[in-house]
Parts: structure tokens; sequence; C-alpha cells
């Protein structure tokens, strides 16, 4: 049975089983820290009975910089899913979905827009996932990671920006049903 709560900076010596998935990026130490300090509601971890961490959810609450505002790719309040894991052993137990939640509610609470995130097109296990919890695809993001997981001589992999709208979008207008057909290249998102 894992127990839920928002990470302590001494968790980053514990994230090391989640962090060994080829498809999680990690970040160094003060890029997690700055999450903590900024947004600690939308940074959550799951522990095991031994005090594992065996899963991690890291967001934000931001909108577009003001430059942006007259943009089409402009993004008003919403939340951000930075980076969502669950250790090998622990998947498919629940974790993922319960870690995805907490961080919703913390963005109704923010009242946010909508919840974002972007995950690689090849990922298709994770797209399932975000599908199965109400998300969609508003847009290909071209090349965004530069790195290719299934062809290291390839250039970079595209990224799906999927979106859920929180109670706020009544009108759903921040979300769409062909966001497939929809591609921006990275200077375009924020």
């Amino acid at each position: 049975m894992a127990s839920f709560r928002g990470f302590r900076p001494d968790d980053l010596d514990k994230f090391f089983k989640c962090n060994l998935d080829p498809l999680t990026e990690t970040y160094d130490l003060s890029f997690y820290l700055q999450y903590y300090a900024k947004w600690p509601s939308l940074f959550q971890v799951a522990e095991d009975p031994s005090g594992n961490i065996i899963g991690y959810i890291m967001g934000k609450l931001e909108s577009s910089p003001d430059y942006f505002k007259y943009s089409e790719h402009y993004l008003p309040w919403h939340a951000h899913i930075t980076a969502l894991t669950v250790a090998p052993e622990a998947r498919r137990l629940g974790i993922g979905k319960i870690l995805t939640e907490n961080l919703e509610f913390a963005a109704e609470v923010g009242n946010a827009w909508f919840v974002d995130l972007f995950v690689r097109k090849s990922n298709t296990r994770a797209i399932k996932f975000y599908e199965s919890m109400g998300y969609s695809v508003y847009r290909v993001v071209k090349d965004y990671y530069g790195d290719n997981v299934n062809d290291p001589t390839a250039h970079g992999e595209d990224a799906y920006d999927m979106r859920k709208p929180m109670s706020r979008d009544k009108t759903l207008k921040h979300i769409r049903e062909d966001g497939r057909n929809h591609a921006v290249q990275p200077e375009d998102v924020f």
C-alpha cells in the first residue's frame, strides 16, 4: 500500500527507482527545488511502507508571458504536469492515477482553465493512461524532445501536448478534438 504526501527536499535521495526509466526526464537538483519552493501543492510523492519513493508528480501553475498575449499560441492560467513517474515495480497499482488526480485537485483550487502536459509520441502506454483520465491531444510539437529513445540516429522526437479541461472551462475552448492535425514548432510553445 502506498501513502501520498507533499515532496520534501530529502526525497531527492530516494528518486533513483523512479528516474531509471528511459522515458522519465531527469533534472538537476535546483530544478526540483525550484518547483518545491514555487508550487509545493503540485509536487507530491508516493512512498511504500518502507519509506521508498515509488512515484512522484511535479507540476506548476502558469500562463504565457505577456509578450505572447496576442499570439495564437498564448496559454491562459493553467496547470502543467512537468513530470509524472512511477517505479517499475509499483506500476499498474493506481499510483499514477492518484498522483494525477491530486494535481488536478490543486489545479481546480488554483482556478486553472486546464491541465496540460507533454508526452513523447512514441510513449503509447502513457498516452493511453492520460486518455483514460480525460486528456486529449491538443497539438503536436515537432521535435520537442532533443533525443529519440527509439532511434538514436534520428534528430528528435515529436511530443503530444495533451490537455484536460478544468471546471472553469465550461465551453471547452481550450481543447480540440482534432489535435493530432495541428502541428507547431518547439519555439511556439511556452
